[in-house]
């Protein structure tokens, strides 16, 4: 029993570090994306501000990339199934192991 409480703790704790890595990208996301908006902004003399529309095409690209990475993180079987990660595990080393006798 003590062996099964091993396994389920890494495989927690590596589930943890994948959400501390999409939460660390999400925060750099919002604090890279915010300076380059703001360092876009034109003001005027009259004390109006204007941008353009062009000026969020690095948001809107890498928040694509960010939106994978958190389905990634967060809906990990909706794209490939369920366990299908240890399923993919358990037939490489079963390809490996037949590959050592041949």
């Amino acid at each position: 029993m003590q062996h099964q409480d091993e396994i389920k703790y890494l495989e927690a704790a590596k589930r943890v570090k994948k959400i501390k890595g999409f939460y660390t990208h999400a925060l750099v996301y919002v604090v890279i994306n915010t300076a380059i908006i703001l360092s876009k902004i034109d003001y005027h003399e009259d004390g109006s501000w204007s941008f353009e529309l062009s000026h969020f095409s690095t948001a809107l690209f890498w928040g694509i990339g960010l939106a994978a990475h958190g389905l990634s993180v967060f809906m990990p079987g909706m794209l490939l199934g369920k366990n299908w990660e240890e399923k993919k595990i358990n037939e490489l080393m079963e390809k490996e192991k037949n590959n050592k006798w041949e």
